[in-house]
C-alpha cells in the first residue's frame, strides 16, 4: 500500500529544501528508532505484537453476543473506532451507534436504535471526567438499561466515569495514562470494540516490521521531508480527499492527530477532510485556481464491491460514454482526472490506495500517521502529545456552569 512513489511523484527531487530537509529528517528518525527501543515513548507500545490488552478474552466473549454496540465518547476516545468500524463495516453483522458530540437531537438517534436488550454501552474516558460524554451518558441512557451492559474504559484514578462503573458495577477496562486519546486507537480504546466486531487484533499491530520494511521506512521520510519543506514555505493546509466513504472516518482520525499534535506556539498544519467527487461541485474550483497553501492526500479504494452498473436507459449520443460502466469506474476517472490536473498545475499531491481493506492495511497506515506526526513535531520542536490551550477551554466551560 504505501511505496516511494506514492507521495509528491518528483515533486521535490530537484529542490535544495526538500535534499536538505530529507537529510534532517534521516537523522531525526534515526533517534526515533533508539527512543523506540529504549521504551523513551511509551504510548508506542501498543503498536507492537508484544502489548497486553487490560481486558481478558472472556470479557470479550460475555458482550459480544449483543448485536449492537452503542458507544460514548470524544475526540480521540471514539474517532480510531468509528475509522475501524466504517473501514469493516460491510462485512461486519454487528451495528455500532456513536454518541460523539453534544445535540438536543440525539434523542432521536438514540430512539432510532432496534432492540436496546440486545445492546451493550461502551463508555470512553481517559481522565473519566469528559464533560460531553458524561452528559449524554446522563441524559439518554437509565440505570435500568445500563444495568450488566456497560464497559467503561477510563484511567484508573479517582473520577466520575470510575464512580459510575463502580455504581452499576460495569466491566472497567483500563484506559493506561501514558497513552493519550489521538495515539490510543492500537490500544484498549479501538481494540476492546474491534474485538466485538469479530476482528483480529493482533494484525493490526505491525510497528516492528514496518520500521524495518525498506519500502514503509522510504515512503514515512520523503513523505516527512515533504512535508516539512511546504510548511516551511507556509503551505500549511493539508485536505484528505477522500473517493471512498469508507475511509471518511479514517480522515477525522488524522485530522485530530495532526490537529492536536502539531498546533502549538504558533506552528502547526491545518488538517481538513474532503469528499470526492461531490466536492468537485463547491470546492475544487478553489483547489485548482485558489491560493497555493495547500497539499493533497487521495484516498482510494480498488477493491471490488457490488458493482454499481449504470442502465442502458440513460445512455444517449451525449453519453455512450457511460455505456458498459459503472458507478465505481466514474468516481476512479474522477479521481484520476483530478490527479492529473495536480500535477499538470503542480499542486503537491499524495495518493494513498487501500486493496484489500484488512487488518493489517489500516493497523500500517494508522502506524504510518502516527511515526509521520511524531517525526514532524520534532522537526517542528513542539510536544505532540499534549494539548494545552484546549484544557484552558475546559476550565473555562466548568466556570459558567457552576
Amino acid at each position: 500500500m504505501l511505496r516511494k512513489d506514492n507521495f509528491f511523484k518528483n515533486y521535490f527531487v530537484s529542490n535544495y529544501n526538500f535534499k536538505k530537509n530529507f537529510r534532517k529528517t534521516k537523522k531525526v528518525f534515526n533517534s526515533l528508532l533508539i527512543d523506540i527501543k529504549n521504551n523513551n515513548i511509551p504510548l508506542i507500545q501498543s503498536y507492537e505484537k508484544k502489548y497486553e490488552f487490560d481486558f481478558p478474552k472472556t470479557t470479550v466473549k460475555k458482550f459480544s453476543k449483543y448485536k449492537n454496540i452503542i458507544i460514548i465518547g470524544m475526540g480521540g476516545s471514539i474517532l480510531g473506532t468509528k475509522s475501524i468500524y466504517s473501514f469493516f463495516q460491510k462485512k461486519l453483522k454487528k451495528k455500532i451507534f456513536f454518541f460523539d458530540n453534544l445535540d438536543p437531537n440525539l434523542n432521536l438517534k438514540y430512539n432510532k436504535i432496534k432492540n436496546l436488550k440486545d445492546s451493550c454501552f461502551i463508555l470512553v474516558s481517559k481522565s473519566g471526567n469528559t464533560l460531553e460524554s458524561l452528559t449524554n451518558l446522563g441524559s439518554i441512557f437509565s440505570k435500568n438499561i445500563l444495568k450488566n451492559r456497560l464497559i467503561v474504559i477510563t484511567e484508573i484514578a479517582d473520577s466520575v466515569a470510575l464512580s459510575i462503573a463502580n455504581k452499576y458495577k460495569a466491566e472497567i477496562i483500563e484506559h493506561k495514562e501514558y497513552i493519550g486519546g489521538r495515539y490510543s486507537v492500537l490500544s484498549e480504546v479501538g481494540m476492546f470494540p474491534a474485538a466485538l466486531m469479530g476482528l483480529n487484533l493482533i494484525k493490526f499491530k505491525n510497528l516492528n516490521k514496518l520500521i524495518k520494511n525498506k519500502n514503509f521506512v522510504s515512503a514515512l521520510l520523503q513523505n516527512v521531508a515533504a512535508i516539512f519543506t511546504l510548511n516551511s514555505k507556509k503551505i500549511n493546509n493539508s485536505i484528505i480527499l477522500s473517493y471512498d466513504s469508507a475511509l471518511n472516518d479514517l480522515g477525522y482520525w488524522y485530522q485530530q492527530l495532526v490537529a492536536e499534535s502539531l498546533g502549538k506556539g504558533g506552528k502547526g498544519i491545518n488538517p481538513m477532510v474532503s469528499f470526492g467527487p461531490k466536492d468537485h461541485h463547491s470546492l475544487l474550483q478553489l483547489y485548482l485556481d485558489g491560493p497555493r497553501d495547500k497539499f493533497f492526500t487521495f484516498f482510494n479504494s480498488t477493491k471490488k464491491e457490488n458493482r454499481n452498473k449504470i442502465s442502458n436507459n440513460i445512455i444517449t449520443e451525449d453519453t455512450k460514454y457511460l455505456k458498459n460502466k459503472n458507478v465505481e469506474d466514474v468516481i476512479k476517472a474522477q479521481s484520476n482526472a483530478t490527479k492529473n490536473i495536480f500535477s499538470s498545475k503542480k499542486i503537491p499531491f499524495r495518493q494513498i490506495t487501500f486493496k484489500k481493506k484488512s487488518e493489517d492495511e489500516l493497523g500500517e497506515i494508522f502506524t504510518f500517521f502516527v511515526l509521520e506526526t511524531i517525526l514532524l513535531s520534532r522537526l517542528m520542536n513542539v510536544n505532540p502529545f499534549d494539548q494545552p490551550a484546549v484544557e484552558q477551554v475546559k476550565e473555562e466551560t466548568k466556570k459558567m456552569l457552576r
